[in-house]
């Protein structure tokens, strides 16, 4: 029996994105420049999936996915649904115990799955199809340098960059709360 994939695109601040979701949740969220090739790569990490266009039934999750884009902290109650094996899948897992507006790096993720060779941590992060949600923007390398990112070292320096101000900021409220 195949799985029933029904996705649908939004447009945000750092480019057009596609969000496609199954019974279960969100499968992909990722940042796409040229629509057909978009799909097109859905379709082969699906390739027992029927697609399905439904601008109408995700369109609120497209507008909330754009918001968590400009205004990040979000999303924890948005269901998700990741296709991968269990290696991947645990290290996505430790992608989302990041704190917003925090990095960790290959080798530190390594070192909490037990291994010194970051190779595979970062193969399971380049397949992440879910971008904000898992966020494996905020990872860097060992001397705090921003590496590769399937979505452009742009998008991914403006994400930490956002996670940044929003943190200060709610910070900076807090301690006016507290000193008002």
């Amino acid at each position: 029996m195949s799985e029933h994939i029904r996705y649908t695109w939004g447009q945000s601040s750092l480019g057009d994105f596609i969000v496609a979701c199954s019974e279960r949740g969100v499968v992909a969220f990722e940042f796409a420049d040229r629509r057909e090739a978009a799909v097109e790569a859905l379709r082969g990490r699906l390739p027992e999936s029927v697609l399905e266009q439904d601008d109408t039934g995700l369109r609120l999750l497209a507008v909330e996915l754009r918001a968590l884009i400009d205004q990040p902290g979000g999303g924890r109650d948005i269901a998700l649904d990741p296709h991968g094996d269990d290696y991947q899948k645990k290290v996505w897992s430790l992608l989302r115990e990041i704190p917003v507006g925090e990095t960790t790096t290959y080798g530190a993720l390594a070192a909490q799955l037990g291994t010194r060779d970051a190779r595979d941590v970062t193969a399971a992060i380049a397949s992440n199809a879910i971008a904000v949600l898992i966020p494996c923007h905020r990872v860097v390398k060992k001397d705090g340098a921003l590496s590769g990112y399937r979505w452009g070292a742009k998008r991914k320096r403006a994400l930490l960059d956002r996670e940044r101000r929003a943190v200060s900021f709610q910070l900076a409220s807090v301690a006016s709360g507290r000193l008002g």
